[in-house]
């Protein structure tokens, strides 16, 4: 494609005055070929908050033409994952809304009958080329340093058959003999086309460097781009919003749309999400690499298996306001928006051009925020749900420990990690923290301390606190003489929560047993 000329321009009337006169009503048609890439659920999120903003509807398109490429499993996950971040459809399968079926592959008649009228029109010809002779096109245009491209420099000249250099007649008995043939758009010669996005503003085209794109297939299932503008227009859609990589095909659907002698909807094209480092889009091969999911919900088709944000301890709320601001900007130095007033704030003027760069920490300090505002009782049910350790312990004792621990975790799966000594006996011991902590004399001071906190009341934290505080004092030994050999003794390392608070939520017969297995162990070694 050669652009001609691109301007930037505002386009808020035109917006404006479009969604005073009809609903609103934008799609999201994602394929069924697998999960739902994160950048999907990114478009979906833009065109609900659209459509939201302006009281329009939100509308689910399955675009299953393809069907060499369908993964089972894959719709549901689709529907699932949207359910989950809280944009759910407004139309869809399973979610009639007077235009459906909302399924392409259930829509071939209505595909056939429209590749008919444009096949009346002469907009559209049979092409009957094998992939054989077409490669050997391609090769030959090679060898001269050329680009085969199908159309109007050569569909009736050379070694090309289709509908446009043979008869009616023969064009009809190639058809009637079986011969496969696909059905090509009859893009127009010497013209400039002119395109308008509400993002990229004014976009011309030279048709001359269009090639004739196949909106058709001998096995009765249309492309991609004949499917996508006879369902937009059907289905009423007003805008279409999609992501960058849809920018190279907007001049094919505006020819379409204007073959057929119906209005098109606004376009606007998404910046794309690009990797944390280095050029080019994120996939998932980046969040393997670098330890983030790329998914929405975990994806297990029995041969491959994906982490997912929801499994690996995210909230859909943190989800949603990290995606927005990829490649959105309310204008304002704010960051922290809930659905809600991400609804109120969006605007297509504010998408910025330019990729957006994909931050996997910026997504855990959303996370973080969202998690420390939630209730501990919500956050100890997700823990309880996710973790199989936790069977056996009381919901108040586990929003006890997840009280103590929040503060220093960002995913709710962080919780084990940071809590687990709140559980279990330590397994092992640091040995760095043992080298550093444990003296001659700790053995003594341990079993002096056992003492202590056999007749210590442990009911209350700051009697427990003021207790061996006191009997530090009078020992007339440093603090952390007691206290690191004690926190190796309860967590197995010199980290965790206050070790005061620990005491208190495990008891004191568990304190006593745990320093005991720690002077055994070192007895041992």
């Amino acid at each position: 494609m050669v652009f001609l000329g691109v301007r930037r321009k505002a386009s808020i009337f035109v917006v404006l005055i479009l969604t005073m006169n009809r609903t609103v009503r934008v799609r999201f048609a994602p394929s069924p070929t697998g999960p739902l890439h994160i950048g999907g659920v990114r478009t979906a999120l833009f065109n609900y908050l659209f459509a939201k903003k302006h009281n329009g509807r939100f509308i689910l398109r399955i675009e299953d033409t393809d069907q060499n490429r369908l993964v089972e499993g894959a719709e549901s996950y689709i529907t699932e994952a949207l359910n989950w971040c809280n944009i759910p459809c407004d139309e869809g399968p399973k979610k009639e809304g007077g235009v459906g079926p909302y399924r392409q592959s259930d829509r071939q008649s209505i595909y056939k009958k429209h590749i008919q009228l444009l096949l009346d029109k002469g907009r559209a010809y049979y092409a009957f080329d094998s992939p054989e002779s077409l490669d050997l096109e391609r090769k030959s245009h090679e060898k001269q340093g050329k680009t085969f491209i199908y159309n109007w420099h050569n569909r009736t000249k050379g070694r090309l058959i289709n509908s446009l250099v043979l008869t009616e007649d023969e064009t009809q008995q190639k058809i009637s003999d079986g011969i496969p043939f696909v059905i090509r758009f009859l893009s127009p010669q010497n013209q400039e086309i002119e395109l308008e996005d509400v993002i990229r503003g004014k976009i011309t085209i030279d048709s001359n460097t269009l090639d004739d794109k196949i909106l058709y297939k001998s096995d009765g299932m249309p492309t991609y781009h004949l499917a996508n503008v006879v369902d937009d227009h059907l289905m009423e859609i007003t805008h279409v919003i999609r992501g960058e990589e849809w920018l190279p095909s907007l001049a094919l659907h505006k020819l379409l749309y204007d073959a057929f002698g119906w209005e098109a909807p606004k376009f606007a094209h998404l910046p794309l999400i690009l990797k944390p480092t280095g050029k080019g889009k994120l996939s998932k091969r980046d969040g393997d690499k670098l330890g983030f999911p790329v998914f929405p919900l975990e994806w297990n088709d029995g041969t491959s298996k994906a982490a997912g944000y929801k499994e690996s301890g995210y909230f859909p709320e943190a989800v949603t306001n990290f995606l927005a601001f990829l490649g959105w900007n309310p204008g304002t130095e704010e960051e922290l928006f809930r659905l809600e007033e991400l609804i109120k704030r969006f605007s297509l003027e504010q998408v910025n051009k330019s990729g957006a760069r994909f931050d996997p920490e910026k997504i855990k300090w959303f996370n973080s925020h969202y998690l420390q505002q939630k209730p501990v009782s919500e956050l100890a049910e997700y823990f309880i749900t996710s973790t199989p350790q936790l069977k056996d312990f009381d919901n108040s004792y586990v929003e006890l420990v997840v009280g103590l621990v929040k503060e220093r975790a960002s995913l709710v799966s962080e919780f084990w990690g940071l809590s687990h000594y709140f559980f279990q006996p330590p397994k092992e011991y640091d040995p760095k923290a043992l080298k550093k902590a444990w003296k001659e004399e700790t053995p003594n001071l341990m079993l002096n301390l056992i003492e202590v906190l056999s007749t210590t009341d442990d009911r209350e934290v700051e009697i427990l606190k003021k207790e061996v505080k006191s009997w530090i004092k009078d020992m007339g030994v440093g603090f952390g003489k007691i206290m690191m050999p004690l926190r190796i003794a309860l967590v197995g390392a010199l980290e965790g929560a206050d070790l005061f608070d620990i005491m208190h939520c495990i008891g004191k017969k568990e304190v006593i047993s745990r320093i005991q297995s720690l002077l055994d162990n070192q007895n041992r070694s």
